[in-house]
């Protein structure tokens, strides 16, 4: 053979060792580093635009603590109002991205004041809990486990039917839980995801296009590294293992949570399911699908006089910008429930107890 063949095919099989390397290597690299860049820090609310127990004139709050799978403390309060008989529990699991439980204290105000006392928490890494970063979707999950083991063994809630509530990465959550919580009686999930994968390659599609194909598999066995059984489950499989009555709530044109990977999902099962209550809305978006449309104008005309205000006075600051939605920002006007739909809610809720 001659030399300079030799060397050419020592080239090609140095190739295709990098190469064999790199489609080996390269998908799991990439999944720590999606892992990093989307999970690896907490979550913090924005004061001038959460929710305060001060916001509310009768709502009552009590601290608790309790312990998640990695020995974390977490953070919950029971709100109630005082002199309501609470026929059940509602345990709420919030959202992804804006801190903690705080963003939803409207909703549990509203339980409190119609019979029923509510458990909301801080996830892992999220506002008043431990935990150095959120770590992942099904933390969540885990979390959401973990808090209905607290509140089953808790004397303050002994004896009360338990109900869940959850929004988003909530919503997941809270569907998810039921495969490991049969008791639950009822659950509300409102624009919530199937499986944690699907979440990721719902946004890795978005962003990357078909090349996300290549690191779901490294994604999925990360996951399962992270979380183990947690990893799988899904929404569909907690519906599938439960007998509580479920609300699914979606809208059309959610952009975060696309209807495709979930509202669709569950309604081809159960659509017919008389156990399972669906509201389909088609302009509702997806943070504010429980809030009443009326907080359009309410915004419009905020922005409004936001902008004319820093045309006069020029660009804010990060605390100039605090201290303006401080004084100026109606949380109640910015964060109006709809209460017809909260009403359906609570009629779901008192019919598992019949």
């Amino acid at each position: 053979m001659k030399k300079g063949l030799k060397i050419m095919l020592i080239i090609v099989a140095a190739l295709l060792v990098l190469l064999l390397a790199a489609g080996m290597i390269l998908p799991g690299y990439l999944a720590r580093r999606v892992y990093k860049d989307n999970f690896g820090h907490r979550l913090t609310s924005y004061e001038p635009m959460s929710w305060s127990i001060d916001d509310f004139d009768t709502l009552q709050r009590e601290k608790y603590t309790f312990p998640s799978d990695k020995g974390q403390v977490l953070t919950g309060y029971r709100y109630y109002h005082e002199g309501v008989d609470a026929r059940g529990v509602v345990v709420l699991a919030h959202g992804f991205g804006g801190g903690g439980h705080r963003h939803y204290m409207n909703i549990a105000d509203y339980f409190a004041a119609n019979g029923y006392v509510v458990f909301a928490y801080d996830a892992t890494g999220n506002d008043e809990s431990e935990g150095e970063a959120v770590g992942g979707l099904p933390q969540g999950l885990i979390d959401l486990d973990y808090a209905l083991r607290f509140v089953k063994a808790e004397p303050d809630f002994a004896g009360l039917p338990i109900m869940l509530w959850g929004h988003s990465w909530g919503g997941y959550s809270v569907g998810s839980v039921l495969a490991l919580h049969p008791d639950v009686k009822a659950a509300v999930i409102v624009a919530g995801f199937n499986a944690s994968i699907d979440m990721l390659e719902s946004e890795g599609r978005n962003i990357a296009g078909s090349a996300i194909n290549f690191v779901l598999p490294a994604l999925a066995a990360h996951e399962e590294k992270l979380f183990g059984r947690y990893a799988g489950m899904s929404i569909l499989d907690g519906l599938a293992a439960s007998d509580a009555k479920v609300m699914i709530l979606h809208s059309e044109d959610d952009d975060m949570i696309p209807v495709g990977i979930s509202y669709d999902r569950y309604f081809a099962a159960y659509g017919d399911d008389p156990r399972f209550t669906f509201i389909h809305f088609e302009d509702r978006g997806h943070n504010y699908l429980f809030c009443d449309p009326a907080r359009a104008a309410y915004v419009d005309a905020f922005n409004t006089a936001a902008n004319a205000y820093t045309t006069e006075h020029g660009p804010l600051d990060d605390d100039a910008r605090a201290a303006y939605y401080e004084e100026h920002l109606d949380l109640h006007q910015l964060y109006p429930l709809d209460m017809n739909l909260m009403a359906q809610m609570l009629a779901h809720y008192d019919s598992s107890l019949d």
